[in-house]
């Protein structure tokens, strides 16, 4: 029974890389007309990364799904606004100051600024500016998951936060110095990491469910999606103060 879920769970994860390696098969072979270069090394590492992301995947459905739901569970039945307010914004901070991505993003950002002339490229600025970034990122997905889980407290329509919150991002865009309106969009995206996202998924599910009057499929997802959008907002708010 054992090797059999193993096996069911190694073919899933097969399948969900099957349209990656089709597309870069017919590429390097029809159009590119060159076999693989290391086929050897890239069949490992192509079992490697299938072994990997059915790990992954388990992972999740044992451990991160499960205690989101649970501490959203907890939180909503000790009846306290303050502590369920106060866990949103910390999970988001968290998970997000230790992204790599973010960390490899803003590390790029200061080196390119440096380069530029728009800071100075002295390797304390450098790291500064880098600094100021990703705890600009973080305290806005923070503060983004907090206002989620408001809005699953209160019961606010989605569509007018979001509506909202891309008509600043616009008119922000206008305003900001060029130099940082590519860095904002790109942290909205960089934020939603492999851990974050399970996370705070279970979080406004868990708490959805068990809020009276709140549906899990209607109320429960959102969040991910404050979290992409006010990145861009603050960022460029930080471009503001820097370059400005």
């Amino acid at each position: 029974m054992i090797t059999s879920v193993i096996l069911n769970k190694l073919k899933s994860a097969f399948t969900d890389l099957l349209p990656i390696i089709l597309v870069i098969s017919f590429f390097q072979i029809v159009v590119l007309k060159q076999p693989l270069p290391q086929m050897g090394e890239v069949l490992v590492g192509g079992l490697l990364v299938v072994a990997g992301l059915t790990l992954f995947i388990q992972g999740l459905e044992m451990g991160l799904f499960p205690i989101g739901e649970a501490m959203a569970h907890g939180l909503a039945r000790k009846g306290s606004v303050f502590w369920l307010l106060a866990f949103a914004f910390a999970l988001g901070f968290s998970t997000t100051v230790a992204e790599p991505a973010l960390i490899a993003v803003a590390a790029e950002a200061a080196k390119i600024a440096g380069q530029g002339g728009l800071i100075d490229p002295s390797q304390k600025a450098l790291d500064q500016y880098a600094f100021g970034l990703r705890m600009s990122v973080a305290f806005s997905v923070g503060l983004a998951i907090l206002i989620g889980v408001l809005r699953i407290i209160r019961g606010w329509p989605i569509h007018y936060l979001i509506i909202g919150g891309y008509v600043i991002v616009m008119l922000m865009t206008i305003i900001a110095p060029k130099e940082i309106v590519g860095i904002a969009y790109d942290a909205g995206g960089v934020t939603t990491s492999t851990i974050t996202v399970p996370l705070v998924a279970a979080l406004g599910v868990g708490l959805a469910s068990t809020i009276r009057g709140r549906s899990p499929l209607v109320d429960g997802f959102g969040l991910i999606a404050f979290a992409s959008l006010l990145p861009m907002i603050f960022v460029m708010g930080y471009g503001l103060l820097i370059f400005g």
